[in-house]
């Protein structure tokens, strides 16, 4: 959560992330493919910390869908980073996640049964605060 909120204030996160299948944009060697995913933010609990008066104490569920998109040939070294966009509804509202949507980017590296990314979810400024989530995520893949 960004400003003074970073501060020894780590949060756990869970989410499920669904990616289909895979297809070409033209003849180009960038590819698309639709993801979905809920996930679950907690709340950091110190009800001292309220910002423009939303606390922090809320824990927050998402469910999102969008577009995972990849980078060149299939063998390049690096074909497995991905960026990906995703709108997002959400419950509960804190200082990061103040609106009743957000707009989830991703950007990362998934390898045979794992990935690894940087997340980062966040209203675009459509309403205050708009301090927005960041989180170094990581997972298993089937």
């Amino acid at each position: 959560m960004g400003e003074h909120f970073t501060t020894n204030q780590a949060a756990a996160a869970a989410f499920g992330e669904a990616v289909f299948d895979q297809h070409s944009i033209g003849s180009t060697n960038i590819t698309w493919a639709p993801d979905a995913g809920v996930g679950w933010v907690s709340g950091r609990g110190d009800p001292r910390r309220v910002y423009a008066h939303y606390s922090t104490r809320d824990d927050v569920w998402m469910v999102a869908a969008g577009l995972r998109f990849h980078f060149g040939a299939a063998d390049a070294w690096f074909a497995p980073f991905f960026a990906s966009v995703q709108p997002t509804l959400h419950t509960g509202h804190t200082p990061a996640l103040s609106g009743c949507y957000e707009f989830t980017l991703t950007f990362g590296w998934q390898f045979q049964h794992w990935m690894i990314g940087v997340r980062h979810s966040s209203n675009a400024n459509t309403h205050l605060p708009n301090l927005g989530e960041s989180m170094l995520v990581a997972g298993i893949t089937f």
